[in-house]
């Protein structure tokens, strides 16, 4: 039955609502539309317990206004694919869906691309960002939200001259970078020496531990919403550009909403819906040291090594690489080596050893060919909307992607334009 509520001065219709999903962004999805009122049942193939969202570096970077598909990453893949412990890889395989997401990377790594991009990805950052802000006062329990801005820091003049430059886009665009020496950057922290040529501060920018976050929403959620965990979905009944049912390995579920928010496996979700929706799953790792003496005060990315750092209460994490290489979960220590062996070169007393296989997390970022999420409602079927393809980005723009998206279930006035989002912006043919 549907029921009318009242919202304001206008009533949208309390709907039953099944998200395929249950990472950082479904979760926020959930948060969003079950405050609204909304039924939810979360779907979700594993328990909750490691997804993409739990071990990652847990950054809020509105500085991360260019997409992965920039100008110069194809020579830096090129590069970068013949070195083993390099930040970024793709495995080289005969494979259609690799062949046309690579097609595509290609067509978009340019500079109009960067353009017409840009003004977006900042504004659902700045969005997510205010939610944090909000979400940091009304959760209750303590994610470690923390606004310390962030540090790129580097130690090459080719590096310093790509860095300068981003700073000054990013001050066209609005955001606040500040442009530091190596003494600059030595006074932002001064429990721990750095060896660096500068950096670039982004004061606006903010950092969290994710697994409080996640383990934290999945308790307040319980009895709110309804998890289905375990649960594969296999296929969709549908009626006249609807979908009517999820079929699952556990039973057949009806929603009035579906919000396809599975990640990496979203482009499978999709095929079983005749959809195209070019998706590549990069895998990243991290390792984290528990009880640092002296820790940094600044979360950091050293950029030739492509290595975030963040410290979470007394802990310090590291992650890094872009490996695409498929679904599949072996860990490469070769990478894992590749992201230690950068650390002491910009924190040259820091003695960090690598880690065992055991104690290293691997996550399997979701991809999209122009490093955009697929954020909107289908335009082939009336009920389903995408929330997914966030890359390395899906922390950082989760509660303002799970807020779009009660917007667009309520019928409400949204927070942003969404068109350089359109989840249907590659050909409908599969």
């Amino acid at each position: 039955m549907m029921i009318l509520m009242p919202m304001g001065f206008k009533y949208y219709r309390m709907a039953k609502i099944g998200i395929i999903g249950g990472g950082i962004i479904g979760l926020s999805s959930a948060y969003y539309l079950q405050k609204s009122g909304h039924q939810v049942t979360i779907i979700d193939q594993t328990d909750l317990k490691n997804g993409c969202s739990w071990g990652n570096a847990g950054m809020i970077v509105p500085s991360h206004f260019i997409p992965l598909a920039a100008p110069g990453m194809i020579s830096k893949g090129i590069r970068w694919m013949f070195n083993s412990s390099s930040p970024f890889y793709v495995k080289p395989r005969l494979n259609k869906d690799l062949i046309n997401w690579g097609y595509n990377f290609y067509k978009k790594s340019n500079q109009a691309q960067v353009e017409k991009s840009a003004p977006a990805l900042k504004e659902i950052s700045q969005l997510s960002k205010s939610m944090y802000q909000q979400l940091f006062k009304e959760l209750p329990f303590d994610f470690g939200f923390h606004e310390r801005g962030l540090l790129m820091l580097y130690k090459t003049k080719e590096v310093e001259h790509e860095e300068h430059e981003t700073a000054r886009l990013a001050k066209h665009y609005g955001i606040d970078a500040h442009i530091l020496s190596s003494d600059e950057v030595q006074r932002l922290e001064p429990n721990v020496k750095t060896s660096v040529l500068g950096g670039v501060y982004f004061p606006g920018d903010a950092h969290l531990t994710p697994q409080s976050l996640v383990t934290g929403l999945i308790k307040l959620l319980d009895g709110k919403i309804s998890f289905q965990f375990n649960t594969e979905v296999t296929g969709f009944e549908l009626n006249n550009e609807t979908i009517k049912t999820i079929i699952t390995d556990k039973g057949d579920f009806s929603f009035d909403e579906v919000v396809v928010a599975c990640g990496s496996w979203s482009g499978l979700v999709a095929k079983k819906l005749k959809l195209n929706l070019p998706m590549q799953a990069g895998k990243g790792y991290s390792f984290t040291l528990p009880d640092v003496e002296k820790n940094i005060h600044i979360p950091s990315i050293l950029v030739e090594g492509r290595v975030a750092v963040t410290p979470m209460g007394n802990s310090l994490r590291f992650g890094g690489t872009m490996e695409i290489n498929g679904i599949e979960h072996a860990i490469n220590m070769n990478r894992v080596k590749g992201i230690v062996s950068s650390i002491s070169n910009y924190y040259p007393e820091m003695k960090v050893e690598v880690p065992p296989v055991e104690k290293v997390w691997h996550g399997l970022r979701p991809c999209s060919p122009d490093g955009l999420p697929y954020l909107g409602r289908s335009t082939k079927y009336s009920n389903l909307i995408h929330a997914s393809g966030h890359s390395m980005l899906g922390i950082s723009l989760a509660p303002g992607t799970g807020k779009l998206v009660s917007e667009i279930v309520n019928g409400e006035t949204l927070s942003m334009n969404l068109s350089e989002f359109a989840p249907e912006r590659y050909l409908q043919s599969h």
